[in-house]
């Protein structure tokens, strides 16, 4: 794709620059997938192969894809696999030393790669990364806003919500160099998450049954119980057109935000954590329907009451899987937020320092 890339299967850059598979899920559109891969084309770091999942798009941005990048490798699943499907069946199909799965609505500054991999190679126990996710459309605005998808770091509250440094609820901060230090974070935005291949290969890949939308929090959730270290990476710069693929007001992304979060809690929460909280998630997962009906979108609400009742239907499925998540646990929850909620303290006294 460049002159960087075009060194990266030499002997040298194999032992010098670890190779880096970029795996972008993809259903249609190629305007934002040629923006993508326009970007992509510009990273310095030399030693990386682009691997489009095709998950059945009927379009011809594949075909347009390949005419302007012929060095990308494309995969089809056949049908739509989803982003946890995509991005399993293109991990299966790759073999380099970390992995990156990135959303085909993103843009990249040149060195973001080579500022991932430095940070990785200090230490095996960082099992994955997040760069500084920044809105595109604010950057075409000429500010500089975090995204929404991910901003500076994910995190998560005790009731199993998750939220975001430079991001809470829907109001999303302007980046000033707040979150500039790299700091230990609860979850990794699937917007452009770098992994190491050996950490999945241990807790094993994303869980399908997400479909979209939490299912990266839910792998962050296992890497942490499993011993390793999740961190920010702010020098790796990554834009995101948020809202691309699914709006917030969705009645889709609603269903699946609402099934997707209580599951993730039941199959993960250690045992006393899930007896306090789920019973006052799932109130408050009533109190949402009434809200949403409240608010006038009776579609939300029905969502939500859907979302329900499919949890219902597959906890024991659930209880299946907590017995797989508790063979991996090196750490207890309670040393997990600690962690994280150290961290988040101590940003905000910065800031709240100058």
């Amino acid at each position: 794709m460049n002159e960087a890339s075009s060194f990266a299967n030499t002997e040298k850059a194999v032992k010098i620059y670890p190779q880096v598979d970029i795996i972008i899920p993809h259903y249609n559109g190629a305007e934002i997938l040629l923006g993508c891969l326009s970007t992509l084309s510009k990273t310095t770091y030399p030693n990386f192969l682009i691997t489009i999942v095709d998950n059945g798009s009927t379009d011809d941005s594949l075909a347009l894809a390949k005419v302007q990048y012929p060095t990308i490798q494309v995969l089809h699943t056949g049908r739509n696999l989803g982003y946890a499907g995509g991005c399993n069946f293109g991990f299966e199909h790759t073999s380099g030393k970390y992995v990156v799965f990135l959303n085909n609505d993103t843009e990249q500054e040149p060195n973001w790669l080579s500022e991932l991999v430095s940070t990785a190679e200090q230490d095996e126990r960082i099992a994955s990364l997040q760069p500084k996710l920044l809105s595109i459309q604010a950057r075409n605005r000429g500010e500089r806003i975090f995204d929404y998808a991910g901003a500076a770091g994910g995190m998560m509250d005790k009731l199993g919500y998750p939220y975001c440094l430079g991001r809470i609820l829907d109001r999303v901060e302007k980046d000033d160099g707040q979150y500039d230090n790299p700091v230990p974070i609860f979850w990794v935005s699937g917007a452009a998450m770098f992994v190491r291949r050996s950490a999945l290969e241990t807790v094993g890949l994303f869980d399908e049954d997400f479909f979209a939308h939490m299912e990266e929090i839910d792998l962050c959730w296992r890497l942490w119980k499993a011993g390793f270290w999740l961190y920010s990476a702010p020098t790796s710069v990554v834009y995101h057109y948020g809202g691309a693929t699914l709006s917030q007001t969705n009645p889709r992304k609603v269903y699946l935000n609402h099934r997707n979060n209580v599951m993730m809690l039941t199959k993960n929460a250690d045992a006393i954590r899930l007896y306090l909280v789920l019973p006052l998630r799932l109130f408050l997962e009533l109190l949402s329907m009434l809200f949403y009906l409240k608010s006038k979108r009776a579609d939300a609400s029905r969502a939500t009451f859907k979302a329900l009742l499919w949890n219902g239907k597959h906890f024991f499925n659930h209880l299946k899987k907590r017995h797989r998540v508790a063979k991996l646990r090196r750490r207890r929850d309670a040393e997990i937020f600690k962690i994280c909620r150290a961290q988040t303290a101590a940003v905000l006294q910065a800031i709240l320092g100058k």
